[in-house]
């Protein structure tokens, strides 16, 4: 009875090696593979330790890294500018065919005169383009400039290389601590809200408010999501009295720029300069800053003309 016993047990182990060895080796081999794979597509730790920080995720699978420049004291007419309304650099990345050690980044770096050469240098040593190279404001002090960058490839070579540029300027190398918690914030973003026909949210002491473009925008093959740097953005920091400085950038195709330009004349906000942040875009877009410091709920309504000129995606409900 024993000897049966263990023959049969040897039999059904014999069977099921046997089983197992008739298994495809690919399907073996995607057995192993699968969870590896389905976390190095979501997995940007690596780039968070090059960039000193963790980014935040984005719509459209992007992977956005934030450096406020809390380290300049830049005023305006008299308002001092908060990072979040025009003093905050960032870098974003999204993956690219699908693979782990591909990506795609765009940026824009937020600098002083003196740190504009000895940043292009370092990018421009390391692979990373220069796209742009430009103000964005008009008579502020000190005065400011932008570096628009991009790059294509190892996400966590391209981070090195925007961190070792960096370097070359005083941004805060520590990740931005969260302001205190306020229940007021000066202007009324329920009136805002309905001005605009947008909702935004408050970051940093400043509503914001992004309006993506309604066709896509496509660069080297690639669709660029709206929040690597292709949406309009429209931002309110409160001055006092229900009155807000504003500034931002509208992304316009050559049709929609002097339509534009006229509606916000019109409503008494300036136009602080007009250019491109890319090189191969498609459709091809135009960026145009705008600065006003006046009744908040009258230049919300102003810039809602504008946007009326463009073509942008319907409001959420």
């Amino acid at each position: 009875m024993r000897l049966s016993t263990l023959a049969a047990g040897c039999a059904a182990a014999i069977s099921l090696m046997l089983c197992w060895s008739v298994v495809p080796a690919s399907a073996q081999d995607s057995t192993r593979t699968q969870p590896s794979t389905q976390k190095s597509k979501t997995d940007w730790a690596a780039v968070d330790q090059s960039l000193g920080r963790a980014g935040t995720t984005q719509p459209g699978d992007v992977q956005k890294y934030s450096f406020p420049r809390s380290d300049l004291q830049v005023t305006l007419g008299g308002v001092s500018i908060k990072p979040a309304l025009a003093l905050g650099s960032w870098v974003a990345f999204k993956r690219t065919g699908g693979t782990s050690d591909q990506a795609i980044a765009m940026g824009d770096l937020v600098l002083l005169e003196s740190e504009v050469m000895p940043v292009v240098t370092k990018l421009q040593a390391t692979g990373v383009e220069v796209t742009a190279l430009h103000n964005h404001l008009q008579h502020e002090s000190p005065a400011v400039m932008y570096l628009h960058i991009s790059a294509q490839g190892d996400p966590v070579k391209i981070a090195d290389a925007v961190h070792a540029a960096l370097t070359m300027t005083k941004t805060p190398t520590a990740p931005p601590k969260a302001g205190p918690a306020s229940d007021s914030f000066g202007v009324d973003t329920a009136r805002l809200s309905s001005a605009l026909g947008r909702s935004g949210k408050v970051t940093g002491g400043v509503y914001q408010v992004s309006v993506p473009r309604a066709q896509p925008v496509h660069m080297g093959g690639l669709e660029i999501p709206p929040s690597m740097g292709v949406a309009t953005a429209l931002n309110f920091q409160p001055t006092g009295s229900g009155r807000a400085a504003i500034t931002g950038d509208f992304v316009l195709t050559a049709d929609e720029v002097n339509p534009v330009i006229t509606a916000l004349r019109d409503g008494g906000i300036a136009v602080t300069a007009l250019h491109s942040h890319m090189l191969a875009e498609d459709p091809r877009l135009f960026f145009m800053h705008f600065w006003a410091n006046d009744n908040a709920t009258k230049l919300a309504q102003t810039l809602h003309t504008a946007l009326g000129h463009m073509k942008v995606r319907a409001a959420s409900p």
